[in-house]
């Protein structure tokens, strides 16, 4: 349990210190800011599917690989539904060319801060889900994948928040309520994890099939809005995130 709580805290301080990095940089040029999303969705992929989809599926064997494909597809529908409801978080994080009047867009900006709380609680239950396994080197794979995407999430709170008005200290205090909620999805994930250990390789792949739809749908495809030329850093910036994330595992 003390393992759980230590990761808990770990995201959920990785959100804040983005949280404190955004209200230093409010905005970044598209070429930097395509790296960061590129070098977080190298993260996240390799989190997803070294971290949570290839243990499932040691746990499952190749006579109930069923359950792993099952959990994936419903982790893949249910950020899909999710996404039917909540908005992009490119459209109004402020590095398009849009307006931003003072409180003009509050209703949906407001609509954007909760998409980003939405996706925390999956984020967390996936890292709470993996510690209650045997060894758990994968879980804290995943934890430390997802924190390093939950900076540059936190930072892309702050600036659509500024923009429209909200003050500093109430903006804040949104950064730290949705650092919580992974908190408690992490609590979650861990305690339903304890319900069963037959169905533990379904809730990993659950949560890698969640992950991995955050990355191909959103992440990359966000990464190649812009043509920044022949250099391609976010490119460059994804296969960096993968490739660090293979070597803390090795090291874990």
């Amino acid at each position: 349990m003390q393992e759980v709580l230590m990761s808990a805290a770990g995201l959920s301080l990785a959100t804040i210190l983005g949280s404190l990095l955004g209200f230093r940089i409010k905005e970044l040029p598209h070429k930097w800011n395509d790296a960061v999303m590129g070098f977080c969705a190298g993260v996240m992929l390799a989190a997803s599917t070294i971290g949570l989809i290839q243990p499932a599926a040691e746990m499952a064997g190749i006579s109930r690989c069923w359950l792993v494909i099952i959990g994936v597809v419903a982790g893949m529908l249910f950020l899909r539904v999710l996404d039917l409801v909540t908005p992009h978080l490119h459209a109004i994080t402020g590095l398009d060319d849009e307006s931003h009047a003072n409180n003009a867009d509050i209703d949906k900006i407001l609509l954007f801060v909760l998409a980003i709380a939405i996706h925390k609680l999956p984020e967390g239950m996936a890292t709470g889900v993996g510690f209650n396994a045997a060894e758990t080197g994968d879980a804290w794979t995943v934890t430390i994948g997802i924190a390093l995407q939950n900076i540059p999430e936190g930072m892309v709170v702050i600036a659509p928040l500024l923009m429209a008005g909200v003050s500093r200290m109430r903006t804040f205090a949104i950064s730290l309520a949705i650092a919580m909620i992974e908190v408690i999805g992490t609590l979650l994930g861990y305690g339903i994890g304890t319900l069963s250990a037959s169905l533990l390789p379904v809730m990993l792949s659950f949560a890698g099939g969640a992950m991995l739809y955050v990355v191909c749908d959103e992440m990359i495809p966000e990464t190649h809005l812009h043509d920044h030329g022949n250099i391609r850093l976010d490119t460059y910036a994804l296969i960096l995130g993968f490739m660090m994330i293979l070597f803390i595992e090795m090291a874990l």
